[in-house]
């Protein structure tokens, strides 16, 4: 869900594409746009498939609760640190040679993330494989926009949101599906090992794309890049694994050094800039209140998603005995939600104007606490079967879901032009790609809040039967996306105050 159309904004690029058009005619506009389509449906896909596979996952290869939270929080990382390198390296080598050696890459890191042995090699096969995903999804936005009439491009974009959507709701839906049928006995593994086949068909099929490019690039801040990425993993491995191996001395190293290398990722931003070179992230973005207000708007809003979705999925599974594909449908009616409520949103930001803006968050938060009371309720009995495998009693968190979808619809959506808008237009391709980290990284850091609290709660003694133990430590990690939620709401308003929306 947290991968929508905002999700992934059109100018990622760096720079506007100058080469020549594709000829052709429209039915070649439309095969090039069904081939990019299947690149994005797979990046999301993958994402969200995870988030019903992970219990049977954490079975089938023994992972603590650290190790499963950083399967999702790995894929999330790769992908939010390389998307701005991804975007360079389409300018420098051409578009469509990016975007197949992107998808052989996606594929390969598929494969081995469906032949993983233990749960280390999965985690660093998700790292590598979110980092694919980081190289040929900015490619699709563009060759999308090199598509030949406005009219076209405004209809290829609507579509691309849909079919992320889409993703969104078959990653729950048909992972549970794969999951539940258990084909050929690989259980969760096939939700990794469908990617290898679907992957060489698109790289077959985007041969007779034209490989355009931009003329003028500047090199790769690869400096930049590394010392980002190995601060964050350093971060990440020391919140997700501490708590499961009671904090050894290697994870408590790992907070200074993260914060060292971040340090230093600073100043290297800054040298660069002094230097007149084109660095990874401009700091003097963030000398703007309004944009520093909206990245962290778009942090908040994204560290409630795709921890919701993991809290969400261990506790009816886990917890009420749900099996997956039971599971992946109860998610489906709050993708619904979300794209009902993404395509609603601009006509009601025009009508409604700031209003609708701060609603969204307010509605995100409601269905958080209609999910929290929800399984409160069914945790102690008010319905009969609760926690038995049966899904009628399950079947409470529909109402709450579609809310808490809708709302999520309502606060992703608008969130790009929002933060684009409070900086030059010439600068729309580098914040484009910061607010697509951002909206990762924010992605990673709810997923650590979340796997801490339920490896607190379910490590502690007198939860209870299971279904107690899972609510509490649910509803006690939502907390924190209730108020991450909240905070959004607050600090959209005050950006929005007195401003045109």
């Amino acid at each position: 869900m947290s991968h929508d159309s905002a999700r992934y904004p059109a100018g990622l690029r760096r720079e506007p594409p100058v080469a020549a058009r594709p000829s052709g005619g429209e039915a070649r506009s439309r095969r090039t746009l069904a081939v990019l389509l299947m690149g994005g449906f797979l990046t999301v896909f993958d994402l969200f498939v995870v988030n019903v596979a992970i219990p049977s996952l954490k079975a089938g290869l023994g992972a603590t609760i650290g190790e499963a939270g950083f399967v999702i929080a790995g894929y999330e990382l790769g992908f939010g640190v390389l998307l701005i390198a991804g975007a360079r390296l389409g300018d420098r080598h051409g578009w469509r040679r990016v975007y197949s050696f992107g998808v052989l890459a996606f594929s390969a890191t598929s494969l081995l993330c469906g032949v993983a042995p233990d749960a280390p090699f999965l985690i660093a096969a998700r790292v590598l494989q979110g980092g694919a995903a980081a190289i040929l999804f900015p490619q699709i936005y563009a060759l999308l926009r090199a598509l030949p009439d406005e009219t076209g491009r405004r209809r290829a974009f609507g579509l691309l949101g849909m079919t992320l959507g889409l993703a969104a709701i078959a990653g729950q839906v048909l992972g549970g599906l794969l999951v539940g049928a258990d084909l050929f006995g690989l259980g969760w593994r096939s939700a990794f090992l469908i990617n290898p086949p679907l992957g060489l068909m698109v790289m077959v099929l985007a041969r007779p794309i034209p490989n355009q490019r931009s003329r003028t690039t500047r090199p790769i801040d690869w400096t930049g890049v590394a010392l980002a990425a190995l601060g964050l993993f350093l971060l990440m491995a020391a919140l997700l694994e501490g708590p499961a191996h009671h904090w050894p001395l290697w994870s408590l190293i790992c907070f200074p050094a993260a914060g060292l290398l971040l340090c230093a990722f600073v100043g290297w931003e800054h040298r660069i800039v002094r230097r007149g070179g084109d660095p990874a992230i401009d700091p003097g973005l963030f000398h703007g209140a309004a944009f520093s207000a909206g990245i962290a708007v778009v942090l908040l809003v994204y560290s409630a998603a795709s921890s919701l979705f993991l809290g969400f999925a261990l506790m009816i599974q886990n917890g009420f005995g749900l099996a997956p594909f039971a599971a992946g449908l109860l998610f489906a009616p709050a993708s619904v939600g979300f794209v009902i409520a993404s395509a609603a949103a601009p006509g009601l930001r025009v009508r409604f104007g700031s209003a609708a803006l701060v609603a969204g968050p307010l509605l995100y938060a409601a269905g958080i606490a209609g999910l929290i009371v929800t399984a409160f309720r069914l945790s102690h009995g008010s319905v009969t079967g609760a926690g038995t495998g049966d899904s009628g009693g399950c079947a409470m968190f529909l109402p709450p879901l579609i809310l808490f979808g809708f709302g999520q619809g309502l606060s992703m959506t608008p969130l790009l032009n929002l933060v684009i808008g409070s900086v030059d237009c010439r600068r729309a391709g580098m914040v484009a790609g910061i607010v697509s980290t951002a909206q990762q990284l924010g992605g990673a850091l709810g997923i650590c809040v979340t796997s801490l609290f339920f490896a607190h709660v379910l490590a502690s003694p007198g939860n209870g039967p299971a279904a107690a133990g899972y609510a509490g430590a649910f509803g006690g990690a939502m907390l924190f996306n209730l108020a991450a939620v909240l905070a959004a709401a607050i600090l959209i308003r005050r950006m929005t105050k007195g401003r045109p929306v």
